[in-house]
């Protein structure tokens, strides 16, 4: 891999009408971990457009149909495929912005992309040829998260995969690393390294307070570190930022305890867009 001094040129990704990258604002994607209700699903996009349009930021929508990597499989796991798709059309057809929702299976991508503007790889699953042939075959631009047990570099491999089967663009995500049993922690060398492969970079700041397994059949967190990591992130020049939130986190039925209260999200992102416009004020 090459040095960050020694970068392939970052080539902005399309999502939509926005674009992630170099010369463009911080993209943000964010939304409950999973689709409990259509109604609430709707009432969080809703909210988030409202914020992110005052503060004049692009937002992607994200929800979860099916999460199927759950610490106990008696776990909330979401509406499924069909139902699930149907919501996050809805509310793409309705508030006109663009959404995004995890693929897990080959099999899923070409009916996800129907509906979807940006396709999701989840961290477990950012090594799987299969599944990332097929979803950059669709021709959508794809969001693929670093693994939890890989290295910056390896992602050059991931990138390979998806540049020879599509099109679309892809985007590379920082949510951690595992550290010991039931931690993980963030390199923020990552980002620019990843960056020198040339796709943008996403942080993903909830997944990344993640305790796995930490509450026993559950994953626990420390949501209070989210905002300081995605300062970090956004200082050392992450093309955009992943948040997960919900109007009660605590009664979330999935990664409630890393869920920014939706009632601080704009507080929390007019902070986060200060330094953001500092930092791109230096590139010039």
């Amino acid at each position: 891999m090459e040095s960050a001094q020694g970068a392939n040129r970052v080539e902005p990704v399309s999502i939509g009408s926005h674009r992630c990258g170099p010369g463009n604002p911080l993209l943000i994607i964010a939304g409950p971990c999973v689709i409990e209700t259509e109604s609430l699903a709707m009432h969080i996009a809703e909210t988030l457009v409202k914020i992110t349009n005052r503060l004049g930021l692009p937002f992607v929508f994200k929800a979860s149909f099916d999460k199927a990597n759950r610490t106990s499989g008696k776990s909330f796991r979401g509406p499924g495929m069909d139902d699930g798709l149907k919501v996050l059309e809805k509310i793409h057809r309705e508030l006109g912005i663009p959404v995004t929702t995890d693929v897990h299976l080959p099999d899923q991508a070409n009916a996800v992309a129907e509906v979807c503007q940006l396709l999701q790889v989840p961290a477990f699953l950012a090594r799987q040829t299969d599944l990332l042939v097929a979803v950059a075959q669709t021709g959508r631009p794809i969001n693929v998260k670093k693994g939890q047990f890989m290295a910056p570099g390896d992602m050059q491999y991931v990138l390979e995969k998806t540049r020879q089967n599509g099109g679309g663009g892809t985007l590379l995500c920082e949510r951690g690393t595992f550290f010991g049993y039931g931690r993980l922690v963030n390199d923020m060398q990552s980002i620019p390294l990843m960056q020198s492969l040339g796709a943008p970079v996403i942080f993903d700041a909830t997944h990344s307070v993640q305790q796995p397994g930490g509450l026993g059949g559950a994953t626990g967190g420390n949501r209070a570190m989210v905002e300081p990591l995605a300062r970090a992130a956004t200082a050392i020049g992450a093309d955009g930022l992943f948040f997960e939130t919900h109007p009660e986190p605590e009664k979330s039925p999935s990664d409630g305890p890393n869920m920014i209260p939706l009632a601080e999200f704009e507080a929390v992102l007019s902070r986060l867009k200060s330094i953001g416009e500092l930092v791109r004020s230096w590139r010039g």
